[in-house]
């Protein structure tokens, strides 16, 4: 398919109910309001062109962006695309999913992960927090730097209540990923998350809530689910 004809197709799709509640939750036009289910049906069309992705991408339009993501190769993703990817990312679907996503599976996540969350910009500061989150729920245990991720949970023990809306969201996010995905750091994130306990984030007039992390991560573990990796964060 060529960019115009996916661009006709996502219009087709959009919905003005979905439309509506991108809205509630933040997107910027422009959009069609196309539900994530069927973006992935137009995958097919569109993984096996890297061009095409990185052409959808640019095109400003979100559901244009969401699919780019779904369909990019983040293994050919330069860093410099990235960059250009995260600037580009003007509310959360899109900094914490589907930057966040790609990113993560790239050879640059941690490079990125560590520079995006120093970030003063909300967008890219969680887009930081939710690739390095990612990234640990799919990168082998052995690969992971401990002490730098004892580093950040600290960082998040002292100064998350005080830090920028979605920060706090993906914040909270990282804990509970720590939690998850290492077992070895499974009980410190435990206390991590029972200290900072509810974390309050505006979302707007939806429905969305906030995990509480120690409840969630209670769960993985009577699940017995505590250390098992994904294969894939895009989604």
């Amino acid at each position: 398919m060529t960019l115009d004809e996916v661009m006709d197709q996502l219009e087709q799709l959009g919905t003005e109910q979905t439309k509506k509640t991108y809205t509630r939750h933040g997107a910027k036009e422009p959009f069609f309001g196309v539900k994530v289910g069927d973006l992935k049906k137009l995958v097919k069309h569109v993984k096996k062109d890297q061009e095409l992705a990185l052409a959808l991408f640019d095109t400003n339009n979100h559901d244009a962006m969401y699919l780019a993501g779904l369909s990019v190769n983040p293994k050919l993703m330069e860093k410099e695309t990235l960059q250009q990817w995260v600037k580009k990312a003007n509310w959360y679907m899109l900094a914490e999913y589907t930057v966040a996503s790609v990113a993560a599976e790239s050879s640059h996540a941690l490079e990125l992960a560590r520079e995006w969350i120093n970030s003063k910009e909300e967008m890219v500061a969680t887009c930081g927090w939710s690739t390095y989150a990612n990234y640990l729920s799919i990168t082998p245990n052995e690969e992971i730097n401990l002490e730098e991720i004892r580093s950040f949970m600290n960082r998040v023990k002292e100064t998350i209540h005080e830090e920028q809306n979605r920060v706090r969201y993906t914040m909270n996010g990282f804990i509970i990923s720590v939690g998850t995905y290492i077992t070895s750091l499974h009980e410190e994130a435990m206390n991590v998350a029972e200290h900072i306990g509810k974390v309050h984030v505006d979302v707007g007039q939806t429905a969305c809530k906030v995990p509480l992390a120690s409840e969630y991560i209670e769960k993985v573990k009577q699940r017995n689910k505590v250390g098992v990796k994904r294969k894939t964060c895009i989604c």
